[in-house]
């Protein structure tokens, strides 16, 4: 899963997990049913009614729409995501960590013409592919991309991390900690990184420092993954 790094206007570094092209073509398959299976309906309403030929097509240009603006209406209404992307734990965000807008959705629904419609797909997997950070034409040109929201199981979702056997602690300050308040810390810290959430990382520093009395010049994400680390040396040492 390739990763890239936003940063903040707080000058945090970011990373990001971009999704993967299987992830995206899954998604793409699961909207594409969904599409098929709205647009079955609606014929199957339009037969249902008793009216002449003509008026039915007229009906169903109408009641195409929502179809016709599934990813613009979907990704705009439900924070970046389709039904697809939902299934698939993926989600469209601005490069520059920030929730997309309107007009950024609107690009990448226009651009799908191109990407997907008119490519068959082809051009959206090749942009992908030798693009990198998840971005096809659409996304380029919107500045978005589609990250995953997975969470892949590691050493790191525990409490303890895997510390080099020459590492050397900074803060000796942290054993004020409880295990349930680091262990707090670091699922915050852990899916405020996942998720862009710089401010939480920010409010963590400053409780920190308000608890410990540190004081240092490390940006808040340094510093919050250091006193995570500190405290885990500590107690692996006790």
């Amino acid at each position: 899963m390739e990763q890239f790094q936003i940063e903040t206007a707080q000058n945090i570094t970011i990373q990001q997990n971009t999704s993967n092209l299987g992830e995206r073509m899954l998604a793409y398959i699961i909207d594409s049913f969904v599409i098929v299976v709205y647009t079955i309906l609606v014929f199957v309403f339009l037969a249902s009614l008793d009216i002449e030929f003509e008026d039915q097509w007229a009906f169903y240009l109408i009641l195409s729409i929502p179809a016709f603006l599934y990813y613009l209406l979907f990704e705009t209404l439900m924070n970046g995501k389709t039904i697809g992307k939902g299934a698939m734990s993926l989600r469209v965000v601005k490069l520059d960590g920030s929730k997309p807008n309107f007009a950024n959705y609107f690009v990448r629904w226009a651009l799908r013409i191109i990407d997907v419609t008119v490519t068959s797909g082809g051009g959206a997997v090749l942009t992908i592919l030798l693009r990198g950070k998840g971005q096809r034409l659409g996304d380029i040109a919107a500045g978005t991309t589609v990250i995953s929201e997975k969470k892949r199981i590691s050493l790191h979702d525990t409490l303890l991390r895997d510390l080099p056997e020459d590492y050397q602690p900074t803060f000796s300050q942290v054993t004020v900690f409880k295990d349930r308040e680091i262990q707090t810390i670091k699922e915050l810290y852990d899916g405020a990184k996942l998720n862009g959430n710089h401010n939480i990382i920010v409010s963590l520093d400053n409780r920190i420092k308000e608890v410990t009395g540190i004081q240092t010049e490390m940006k808040p994400i340094e510093f919050v993954d250091v006193v995570i680390k500190d405290y885990n040396y500590y107690t692996q040492k006790m």
